[in-house]
């Protein structure tokens, strides 16, 4: 059973990290003429190019007309393209262009910066269990959420992302 101060504490710092980083993330963001929620699109497109629109809302857990806003600026901004399926007219599938490609690299220094801001007098040793431990209860919370027992870290082989 945990403690009483972590039980009093732990939701709140996380949160309260989380609120300060994306504040973070959107104001260092402005330096490219983008927030936070733009510069997330463009990084989900960078890992996995040709996604429905559909695809890409439920992965970044939004609604589609927000995604929709968000991608008509990028489109505007010549940062990203719509294409059409190929068997299917209806769907629209995300690409970047070429002009996003200095961009992106821009961004990877970026995050680079916030990164190394957010872990400023942690040890590299000590950021790692962090990030392991984070990771835990981000998998305990997905089991907790689908009704599953806690994972035993030591066990789980496949990390996941979002």
């Amino acid at each position: 059973m945990p403690d009483r101060s972590i039980e009093s504490d732990l939701l709140f710092t996380l949160f309260e990290v989380q609120r300060l980083l994306r504040l973070f993330a959107d104001k260092q963001a402005s330096r490219y003429g983008l927030n936070r929620a733009q510069w997330a699109v463009l990084a989900k497109l960078e890992r996995t190019e040709g996604l429905k629109q559909a695809d890409v809302a439920e992965l970044m857990e939004m609604q589609p007309i927000t995604l929709t806003r968000l991608i008509d600026k990028l489109c505007k901004a010549g940062l990203i393209e719509r294409r059409g399926d190929e068997t299917d007219r209806r769907i629209n599938r995300l690409y970047l262009t070429k002009a996003a490609r200095p961009l992106l690299a821009q961004l990877a220094v970026l995050r680079g910066e916030i990164t190394q801001a957010a872990l400023a007098d942690i040890s590299i040793s000590d950021a790692h269990r962090l990030i392991a431990q984070l990771g835990t209860v981000k998998d305990n919370v997905r089991n907790a959420l689908q009704g599953n027992a806690p994972v035993d870290s030591e066990k789980a082989k496949e990390r996941h992302y979002g």
